[in-house]
């Protein structure tokens, strides 16, 4: 066989295991259901549905198509090289070193197979105990996954924000749409801890400051995490302001109680109390999906109480003096750039990750 026909037909046959491993017939399939349940027009009677089922539709389409170009692009090329005599082979050399590149990108991906990989992800972020450096620290850890998300092609919606009194923010929900936005961003989720010299102290001390984040799959179908209507407990209030000031005079503000394992999930940043039900129902789901994978349950039912991610599991260490230096706990993979992982270098750190992962 001629050397480039054999690079070619290597390279196709890792496609088709690739195919395989990430079920790319299975979500062609669910692709064909949602466009056509999407074409009907009695589905916009409930738009909400309809958006989640348009946003699953987005993400799935968006992780299937570069998969299906590449094969396609292979089986042309393959077709060619048969086609063609050996003085014609040079031409497609370029073109097969391409593609190769292109797989090793892809390739990538594989390690993202996990139960909820490729869905959307829920981030939410807390400022722990520090006072105003905490919440400065969490605020810059939202910007530092905002602008992580515009590197990489994601989109990015703030669903609920509460500022600091002086300075950065109590806590933030960040919404993040892409390919694999779950299997890529899961290695964040955990206690994030700084070390620098305090901006907000006159005498400029080392300050340290900690700030949670959990990374949650964003579960847009109810059906995929059912949950028991009698194991919840949902409270009403009316949503307040700084100051104690309310934003509405109706109780718009949403509070739901996991009860079996006392999970809770407030939300008051739409004005209709709906909205917030509707986001804190899909942040539960998330939580609920979180625990069941931590645990290994094969069931919601199953789950223990407990929340997905706490106070004591700390992952990363970002050192800003006397020397800087961001360090994973667990892979133990470093970087000694620091102002640039806080600008959303954190490829090196999703990919030990992932790896760590796979071989744990």
């Amino acid at each position: 066989m001629q050397p480039l026909l054999k690079r070619i037909t290597h390279l196709s046959t890792q496609i088709d295991a690739a195919f395989g491993r990430l079920k790319i017939i299975d979500k062609q399939h669910t692709i064909e259901q949602l466009e056509g349940e999407l074409a009907t027009s009695e589905i916009w009677n409930n738009p909400t549905n309809a958006q989640d089922k348009s946003k699953q539709l987005a993400a799935l389409t968006n992780m299937v198509e570069p998969w299906v170009t590449l094969q396609a692009q292979v089986t042309d090329i393959a077709e060619l090289i048969e086609m063609n005599d050996d003085s014609l082979l040079g031409e497609f050399d370029g073109q097969v070193t391409a593609l190769e590149k292109e797989f090793d990108v892809r390739r990538k991906e594989l390690l993202l197979n996990g139960e909820f990989d490729d869905h959307n992800a829920i981030l939410r972020l807390s400022a722990g105990v520090g006072g105003t450096d905490a919440q400065d620290w969490t605020e810059m850890l939202e910007r530092m996954y905002l602008r992580y998300a515009e590197k990489n092609g994601m989109t990015t919606s703030i669903v609920e924000r509460s500022s600091g009194e002086e300075a950065g923010i109590k806590s933030s929900v960040i919404e993040v749409s892409g390919p694999f936005a779950y299997g890529k961003l899961k290695s964040e989720h955990g206690v994030h801890r700084l070390v620098r010299l305090s901006p907000f102290n006159s005498d400029n001390l080392r300050q340290t400051s900690f700030a949670l984040v959990e990374v949650l799959p964003q579960i847009d179908t109810p059906d995929e995490v059912v949950i028991d209507d009698k194991d919840l407990k949902i409270d009403v209030y009316r949503s307040g302001g700084h100051g104690g000031q309310s934003v509405n005079t109706t109780d718009s503000a949403v509070r739901i109680t996991h009860i079996p394992t006392g999970i809770v999930v407030a939300i008051q940043n739409e004005r209709s109390q709906l909205q917030n039900r509707e986001t804190a129902m899909k942040i539960l789901r998330g939580k609920l999906a979180q625990l069941k994978l931590e645990q290994h349950a094969a069931d919601i039912a199953d789950l223990q109480a407990g929340e997905s991610a706490n106070w004591g599991s700390q992952i990363r260490n970002y050192v800003l003096h006397p020397y800087t230096m961001v360090k994973d706990t667990r892979t133990k993979y470093e970087d000694r750039d620091a102002s640039s992982v806080l600008d959303g270098k954190l490829d090196g750190f999703i990919e030990s990750y992932l790896e760590h992962t796979q071989v744990s």
